[in-house]
């Protein structure tokens, strides 16, 4: 039942006269008049019943809201206002905190009260750099004209299918290199109900086959030892490859010295326009990260490890679900208990801080630092935080040894690296090449070349953020702290080629966009700043000192990396591509 407060009669009847009628009786019409009124939003049974049929005995912790919140959008397509009530309430949670957390993730369609729902189906069309390099911009325009009444075609940021621009997504099932056509057939498909098939991937027993889980069970067995572990990851020169480059064996050891009880947060929410690297990992040998995970785990001291996916890869998450039922067989888990979690569409969440937050089942804010997550993380005890391929090398460099994986690199780097390619070059996708190649080879050994009548002009070393390179700076080495002296990084190791066809200008506006829908809104330079760049970046004339001038503040001021690297692809702009502003 709703809270209830009565109305004293001290605080005035219908007559004004504190509950009494004039004549000195009490009133029956005064009685009826000042009846009990609701606090807040009254709860209906029905929604209740729904939500506590749809999450059975599933615990009612905070740090489940936002999977609660994606089972009701998967049911019902929406979030309707009072399933949210009927949610906070069975959570026992204050409704601000549910709204403010369904509406801060871009996947979760909020309905408030009297707003009609969605269509039955949301068509959304990729409106990042490589998708519009490809078309998306006209395919969005011939979609919103031949769809049906109940389709819904929206723009949406990076899908992390660059190289198979341009991507839609129908629902939560992506159509790679679409067409109007075609996506408007897997439309039909999906009214149907036609399942699609997952992609092949090395299941449990595959992995096994091939000696998968040895190195953990070594490690588990005492026969490798945690010091031993580290070794042989500094001596590989593993870094972190999710962009920020640091050293991994470093982590470890940070965290595993903290005292208390640690536990793992795994990056798997790769957002960076331009990078799909971690999704081919997922997508074909998971176990691969999985026994890093489990490896890590031990080192540290770990009890619990959550990997926060990215919402748009469900066929990952389909992947990991069903191969961690079969791992929780094994035993080989027994140690650490691994949870999957989805993010729901928030580019910020690739933030260490901000991801941890989510994991909590918060809003995806930065938070400030000091500490840092190794020193107080997920529900506040010492977190490793690594990414997908990161992990994923783990299991390999301990089999091979540090030196193998050491000695792969050229002009004295260090390992292996996975580079997202994407934009105009003949074979986009995934390429695993030696640390420290050039991208003049990475265009021409790994990608068979440019396009065919595309020559090459500029490109982006490290996705959205890492600003925009000439093509004259071909020989440079793509790797950590080789670009910074430029105003770039190579960060996630996302390449996205453009050539003579290309507007940089048009890309740098792209790309300050993205930033601008992507921005949490905690901080004002960050939140206005990406937002009066995009006012100024779409005039035909760019006040250059303007625009040099809020980049600065924003670069100084921004709470974290977003706000921070965002002005990189303008500035690089106007210094690098002089040629695009002459009158």
């Amino acid at each position: 039942m709703p809270d209830t407060l009565s109305r004293p009669a001290s605080l005035g009847g219908p007559n004004g006269s504190g509950g009494h009628r004039r004549d000195g009786r009490d009133g029956e019409e005064g009685r009826k008049r000042a009846r009990n009124f609701t606090k807040g939003r009254q709860v209906s049974p029905a929604a209740l019943a729904q939500i506590r049929g749809i999450l059975g005995d599933a615990p009612r912790r905070r740090d489940l809201l936002i999977e609660y919140l994606h089972n009701l959008q998967d049911r019902f397509g929406h979030l309707s206002a009072d399933h949210l009530a009927a949610l906070a309430q069975d959570m026992r949670l204050p409704m601000a905190e549910v709204y403010e957390v369904a509406t801060f993730y871009a996947h979760f369609d909020v309905v408030k009260e009297g707003e009609r729902p969605p269509a039955a189906t949301t068509i959304r069309v990729c409106e990042s750099l490589s998708c519009q390099l490809a078309g998306a911009e006209a395919l969005h325009r011939a979609l919103a004209e031949n769809a049906d009444a109940d389709v819904r075609v929206v723009k949406a940021p990076c899908m992390g299918a660059c190289d198979q621009a341009p991507a839609v997504a129908v629902g939560h099932h992506q159509v790679f290199q679409a067409t109007a056509e075609s996506v408007l057939a897997d439309v039909a498909r999906k009214v149907s109900g036609e399942s699609h098939p997952l992609p092949a991937y090395q299941d449990l027993d595959g992995y096994r086959a091939e000696g998968g889980y040895t190195v953990l069970q070594e490690v588990l067995s005492g026969e490798r030892t945690s010091d031993g572990v580290l070794d042989d990851i500094d001596l590989a020169g593993l870094r972190g490859l999710g962009g920020a480059g640091f050293p991994t064996g470093r982590k470890w050891r940070i965290v595993r010295d903290q005292h208390g009880e640690k536990i793992m947060a795994i990056n798997a929410d790769e957002g960076e326009v331009g990078t799909f690297k971690d999704r081919r990992f997922l997508e074909d040998t998971p176990h691969k990260m999985l026994e890093g995970i489990l490896i890590g785990a031990h080192v540290v001291g770990a009890k619990d490890a959550y990997i926060y996916l990215r919402d748009e890869y469900p066929e990952a998450h389909t992947i990991l679900t069903r191969e961690l039922a079969k791992l929780s067989g094994t035993g080989l888990a027994d140690h650490c208990a691994i949870h999957l979690r989805r993010g729901a569409g928030a580019y910020i969440c690739g933030e260490e801080s901000a991801m941890i937050e989510s994991l909590e089942g918060k809003r995806g804010l930065p938070r400030h630092r000091p500490p840092y997550v190794a020193q107080i993380g997920l529900f506040g005890r010492p977190t490793l935080v690594n990414n997908v391929e990161t992990l994923s090398w783990i299991p390999t460099i301990l089999a091979k040894g540090g030196h193998w994986f050491a000695d792969q690199g050229r002009r004295g780097k260090k390992g292996l690296r996975s580079f997202s390619v994407s934009g105009r070059v003949k074979n986009p996708g995934v390429k695993l090449t030696p640390a420290g190649i050039t991208v003049r080879e990475l265009i021409d050994e790994f990608c068979g070349g440019m396009a065919d009548g595309h020559s090459f002009k500029g490109y982006l070393p490290g996705g959205a953020s890492g600003g925009i390179l000439p093509a004259h700076m071909d020989d440079l080495i793509l790797d950590f702290g080789e670009l910074e002296h430029l105003g770039s990084f190579v960060g996630s190791h996302a390449v996205v080629i453009l050539s003579d066809q290309d507007s940089i200008r048009d890309a740098a506006l792209n790309l300050m966009r993205f930033f601008e829908d992507e921005s949490c809104g905690q901080c004002t330079p960050c939140r206005v700043g990406t937002e009066k760049a995009v006012k100024l970046m779409r005039e035909r004339d760019w006040d250059t000192e303007l625009l040099q001038e809020l980049a600065q503040v924003m670069r100084d001021a921004s709470i974290c990396g977003l706000g921070q690297a965002a002005p990189n692809p303008l500035l690089s702009c106007i210094k690098w591509f002089p040629e695009e502003f002459e009158k």
